[in-house]
């Protein structure tokens, strides 16, 4: 008897194992579950900010970045530095502000925050929504993601459909808007004058050649000697045709028109362009869109702005954090937290100007608007000194070296790398910079893919005749540079290598320049006529001193050594595979 007892004891512990393990394990499918959902179908949501509490009436910043890539490219910001943009403007109190926002404000007086900041994204990719959208929820900020009419439903796989907009706008963090119906260009010109006329984006096969040219919207559509072949009503027949297009699509795809319109090419209408077409843009726009951003290149709108004539700032992919903050300070006037980065790094420095982020082997220098940036490395004044450093800023523009550099004086030993071509040069004290030496270095190769597109305009047939606009301008701004360089100073005279190649040997240098410290400077160039700020980056920098008797001393390195090198290598090669396949597959 008390056999079977036990027998039927065992049964109900059984089941009590059983019962408690299913009902573990239901529960691990169901969290696991609520993860997998949060992740596919985002019920995250988006926090609507106090607005009761808004007081501030002077105006709004407004940022608009082209596209977030993985880790970057020459038209991408990567989702690193747009996470480390987005981070600075978080802690310094932006508040992200919504397009009904900025109608209440202009329209109805209504207040906006202390520090208010609408922000987008244009160019309709899949991949500046999937970097972008945890950036959001991490942040609690709201976006305009803008897109093309002509991509809704469009087999590119980079576009996102509509579908997946409505998703996003779902979850609070996304509004939309639009580019504009289709990216066409009218007008062509080649580099030798040749009359290409109107091309689809896709046409183009080769940007590189094409020289002038204007985009669907901003001109009448002229033969090759620049006289209209359409009359004002077909001018005006095919703008409002583009215009019902871009309506069809979005309501029919959409179920609405998305409320804002950033229109292409920025800083045409209205601003020299045939006043004829400006006046029939405007008429559709103003029926059809709640605002317009036409304007590019300024962050600020004031209070005095016009809903139809808004402008906004595209960060480029080679800017900084502080890259950027400088730009926002210049634009709005309000004072700015600037990023240090490694503390322990930027404590070994003395800034003398502008703004410098330490992180890892590499820091940046950021010039303040037309001025220099420099950092002085506090303890560093010898007289026999060795600096060493890869020098990764644009190639237009200028990134400096400083030796001996005795601030009291105002003497110094500078090598200069401006434009792909290095200076070296001497001050005495109280007489203006002595060039001793100039050398033009080896070409630097950039392709087609690097090329800014941006140079739309109103024009004249003479002008198409005259050629290349830019013969004196050997590389576009946006080019990144990476040279490799050292300056030694010994006794009276200075060397100076590239790429591991001497260049320089044992020049000599006035016996009036004594011992001095190091300096590191960043200013921009005149070639960049729409931006006077510069980040000089510098990587892997070893600065050392030499005494009488031969003995060095380490004065300051970031290079990574040993084992630290090696995984630096091997993960900027893992880097470079994955974005191959990202864009490849």
């Amino acid at each position: 008897m008390g056999k079977k007892q036990n027998a039927a004891l065992n049964v109900q512990r059984k089941n009590r194992r059983k019962i408690i393990k299913v009902t573990a394990q239901v529960v691990v499918l169901a969290v696991v579950a609520v993860l997998l959902a949060n992740a596919i179908f985002d019920f995250r949501t988006y926090k609507e900010p106090d607005r009761a509490a808004w007081r501030q009436h002077q105006g709004f910043i407004a940022l608009s970045y082209f596209g977030v890539g993985r880790t970057g490219t020459s038209k991408l910001v990567s989702k690193s530095q747009l996470d480390a943009q987005l981070k600075a403007l978080y802690e310094q109190g932006y508040t992200t502000i919504s397009q009904q926002d900025i109608i209440d404000y202009y329209r109805n007086g209504k207040k906006l925050p202390d520090k208010a900041l609408y922000l987008s994204f244009e160019d309709g990719r899949n991949d500046s929504a999937l970097f972008a959208q945890p950036l959001l929820e991490k942040y609690n900020y709201k976006a305009t993601f803008l897109s093309y009419a002509d991509k809704m439903g469009n087999s590119e796989r980079k576009f996102l459909q509509p579908k997946d907009m409505l998703k996003m706008t779902r979850t609070g963090y996304w509004e939309l808007g639009t580019n504009g119906n289709r990216l066409t260009y009218i007008n062509i010109f080649d580099s030798e004058g040749r009359y290409i006329g109107v091309k689809d984006e896709g046409e183009l096969t080769s940007k590189s050649n094409v020289e002038y040219y204007n985009h669907y919207l901003m001109d009448f559509i002229r033969d090759e000697n620049m006289i209209p072949l359409e009359n004002r009503a077909e001018m005006e027949e095919r703008i409002q045709a583009d215009y019902e297009a871009m309506n069809k699509v979005y309501t029919e795809s959409l179920g609405y028109v998305p409320g804002t319109y950033m229109i292409m090419h920025a800083n045409a209408l209205g601003s020299g362009m045939n006043q004829l077409v400006a006046d029939a843009n405007t008429e559709q726009i103003e029926q059809l869109f709640g605002m317009n951003f036409n304007r590019e290149g300024m962050a600020f709108n004031s209070q005095d702005s016009d809903l139809y004539n808004l402008t906004r700032v595209q960060p480029a992919p080679y800017w900084s954090t502080n890259h950027l903050l400088m730009k926002l300070h210049k634009d709005q006037g309000q004072s700015m937290q600037f990023v240090r980065g490694d503390k322990q790094q930027a404590d070994k420095w003395e800034l003398l100007g502008g703004a410098v982020e330490f992180s890892d082997n590499r820091f940046v220098v950021t010039s303040p608007p037309s001025q220099a940036g420099t950092v002085y490395l506090k303890g560093s004044e010898e007289t026999d000194v060795t600096v060493s450093a890869k020098a990764l800023g644009n190639v237009v523009g200028r990134q400096s070296i400083y030796v001996r550099y005795d601030r009291t004086k105002g003497t110094y030993v500078r090598l200069l790398l401006e434009n792909n071509s290095v200076v070296v040069e001497q001050k005495r004290a109280g007489q203006a910079p002595e060039e001793l030496f100039t050398y033009s270095l080896p070409k630097v190769e950039w392709g087609e893919e690097d090329l800014q597109f941006d140079k739309a305009s109103v024009y004249t047939k003479e002008q198409t005749q005259a050629g290349d606009r830019d013969d004196e301008n050997e590389y576009p701004v946006n080019i990144l540079g990476n040279r490799s360089l050292e300056i030694s100073v010994k006794g009276h005279s200075v060397s100076v290598s590239v790429d591991q190649q001497l260049i320089l040997d044992q020049q000599p240098v006035d016996v009036s320049i004594g011992a001095g410290g190091v300096a590191f400077e960043s200013q921009y160039h005149e070639q960049n006529e729409k931006d006077d700020i510069y980040d000089a980056i510098f990587e892997d920098v070893t600065i050392t001193s030499e005494s009488a008797g031969g003995d060095r001393k380490l004065l300051f390195t970031n290079k990574p050594s040993g084992l630290t090198g090696v995984l630096t290598g091997v993960q900027r090669s893992l880097n470079r595979a994955v974005d191959w396949a990202v864009e490849t597959f």
